[in-house]
């Protein structure tokens, strides 16, 4: 058996807890918890694999050893009242009354702040309850208000009571032509900046990449956020299935980050995920480990808008689940290294992270995907990322050149030099980026 610890998950603002609606969905199936927290007969006794995100209550149950957090109430009620009301510990769903409003600055020193002991306090009762706590896995949006300025709060106070305890955060990142907000651009680069240094690990996802994935390989034309939602679940589902279930090649949570963080800042790597089938396609294809390692490779199965092509690779971690072989990877891997598309920098000679886990993927019934017998999901560090940032950085440049909806930041207790220290953060970063590259 492996010695496995405790993960706590923290959703933050409405993309966070939607995003935790679908993933709380998606691990009950796996593990065989019905919505109402008992065990699905039929799940052995002697499985253990539920103990890094369940914790058992005295009466049999299972709840989710997570803080749901959201400034104002209208999504946590959903949950409250939704069809998984009974699977959550209520005192782990935090609200407060009135929302950020899209404002790092409202999520960050004013009514953030009047709410950061309440979560801090809560998450803490949470991990004293961990025999050996693993680490923090934090989803939120960086556009929002709550998701970017709430959260950095969190992440600052996380470092001051835990340390060195694995921070790894899965973000929804500004896409480049869809947005749901004029300040997005403002919003992102502040937490970037202010979280910098505060986490281990930040995968970021953005939502025009998962509506063009719905579109292409799923043939759902006009997704919904539950939609883009369960996609993302699987993916954390499978980079999260080696802290949960038997493998040859199990990799921890500070497995991801040796593996993966080169620098500490350089700490942004790219998803993506194979096979992306609907039911019907996954009849006629044949899906083997060779053809589902080529598709993570694809820009298309990427889940953020960059082309890895136009970047050096410093690190790629591979994590297959399910029905695999690892002769298998090891020759496709082999015929990888000698692609041209695929550049590693030249200090990266080994480059390659390898996880096998035999749980195969679970599919949400009547959702979007196919069921299949296995899976692969791969992170990487690419340089190709400071793209994105240098497209969201001449954003903010446009707006804060004439001072655009300052006042509304100023207003909320934060000082006019916040947004020259950050856009300026974002450029070292970029500068970061391209010195590796060369």
């Amino acid at each position: 058996m492996v010695d496995r610890g405790e993960v706590v998950t923290i959703f933050v603002g409405q993309a966070g807890c939607q995003v935790g609606n679908a993933f709380w969905e998606l691990v009950c199936l796996e593990h065989g918890i019905k919505p109402d927290g008992c065990i699905v007969r039929g799940f052995e006794s002697d499985d253990t694999s539920y103990h890094t995100f369940f914790s058992p209550s005295q009466t049999g149950k299972f709840s989710p050893r997570t803080v749901m957090i959201d400034l104002e109430p209208t999504v946590i009620d959903e949950i409250r009242t939704g069809s998984y009301q009974y699977l959550f510990d209520p005192s782990s769903l935090l609200t407060g009354k009135e929302d950020a409003a899209n404002n790092f600055a409202r999520g960050y020193y004013s009514i953030g702040n009047e709410m950061i002991h309440l979560a801090l306090d809560k998450i803490r009762r949470v991990c004293e309850n961990c025999s050996k706590l693993d680490g923090f896995i934090v989803f939120r949006s960086f556009g929002g208000g709550t998701g970017s300025g709430f959260t950095t709060l969190i992440l600052e106070g996380l470092t001051a009571d835990f340390g060195k305890v694995s921070k790894l955060d899965f973000s929804i990142y500004p896409s480049p032509h869809i947005s749901t907000s004029v300040v997005e651009p403002y919003n992102a680069v502040m937490t970037t900046h202010g979280t910098l240094d505060f986490e281990d690990c930040c995968f970021v996802v953005d939502n025009e990449a998962l509506y063009d994935i719905c579109a292409r390989n799923l043939n759902v034309n006009r997704p919904t956020y539950t939609n883009l939602n369960r996609l993302l679940a699987q993916v954390v589902s499978a980079i999260t299935a080696s802290l949960r279930f038997e493998g040859s090649i199990n990799v921890g949570l500070e497995e991801f980050q040796t593996n993966l963080v080169p620098y500490p800042r350089i700490h942004f790597p790219l998803v993506s995920y194979s096979p992306i089938n609907t039911a019907r396609q996954a009849i006629s294809t044949n899906i083997n480990v060779s053809h589902i390692t080529n598709e993570c490779f694809q820009p298309s199965n990427q889940m953020i808008k960059c082309d890895p092509r136009h970047g050096a690779y410093m690190s790629c971690c591979l994590l297959y689940r399910g029905n695999i072989n690892p002769n298998d990877v090891n020759q496709t891997i082999n015929s990888l290294k000698g692609k041209k598309s695929i550049q590693f920098v030249d200090w990266s000679p080994t480059g390659f992270k390898i996880g096998i886990n035999y749980q195969p993927p679970t599919t949400v019934p009547g959702g979007d995907l196919g069921k299949t017998d296995k899976s692969a999901v791969m992170m990487t560090n690419n340089t190709s990322i400071r793209h994105a940032w240098s497209r969201l950085v001449s954003k903010y440049n446009i707006m804060f050149k004439k001072r655009a909806f300052v006042h509304h930041y100023i207003g909320e207790g934060m000082d006019e030099s916040f947004f020259v220290d950050a856009k300026n953060d974002i450029y070292a970063l970029i500068e970061d980026y391209k010195e590796i590259e060369t």
